[in-house]
């Protein structure tokens, strides 16, 4: 069963999409706050996006690019403006298909399943998290806040990984160093409180103040 947000503001259209979808066994999220699209984003965390061209606020065109941001997650548009520099516009953004209006639902499904084969039987599923606003991509390793990429070592990444998945748990030392000795490698205490150390510094640097907590005695945690 694969994930998959739908942003359309013709409500009917897209209850009929939903309900196309779901028929195949897959799960259907709609949105419905169109100002706020990338929170619902990261908080569903999709394997797929339908997306339409003309939205309120903001063009599906705009949401693309705030998407590719974050993630590689496939985009199919969907427009009745099906022209050549409309389907262009849409590939630029980095969609991965075009769907014309009115949609056809059996091009609709047969689009889908090809997309959503040709991202998962050799990438796997996408994954996210996210706090504060900043995004943590487990695909890549990327993280991003506001816009920005945040380049991160890979003791960085794993790190925050960690502390990211136990999001309001306190994460121990030992926990830490145990995630950081993945490749064997003996790794010290003084390692880990320097990348700690450094990894606070270029959150701050983003903007991400205070992200990390330091419980004394009992280790980190993200609040």
């Amino acid at each position: 069963m694969y994930r998959i947000l739908v942003i359309e503001d013709d409500f009917s259209l897209a209850q009929i999409i939903k309900r196309q979808i779901e028929s195949w066994g897959h799960d259907v999220r709609l949105i419905t706050d169109f100002q706020h699209v990338i929170p619902a984003f990261v908080e569903y965390d999709p394997h797929m996006v339908l997306v339409d061209v003309m939205l309120p606020f903001f063009n599906g065109y705009h949401w693309c690019s705030e998407i590719r941001k974050i993630s590689s997650v496939p985009v199919v548009f969907l427009s009745s403006a099906s022209d050549n520099m409309n389907i262009v516009m849409a590939m630029q953004m980095g969609g991965d298909d075009f769907i014309s209006k009115p949609v056809d639902l059996s091009v609709l499904t047969a689009k889908i399943q090809a997309t959503l084969r040709r991202a998962y039987d050799f990438s796997g599923k996408t994954a996210l998290l996210e706090h504060a606003g900043a995004v943590l991509n487990l695909n890549d390793s990327s993280l991003s806040f506001q816009g920005r990429r945040i380049e991160l070592t890979r003791n960085e990444f794993r790190i925050l990984q960690t502390l990211m998945e136990q999001k309001g748990k306190i994460v121990s030392r030992d926990q830490l160093m145990t995630r950081l000795w993945q490749d064997d490698c003996y790794v010290e205490e003084n390692t880990l409180t320097v990348n700690v150390t450094r990894l606070r510094k270029k959150l701050e640097a983003a903007g991400l103040e205070n992200f990390i907590t330091t419980k004394v005695g009992s280790g980190y945690i993200i609040e």
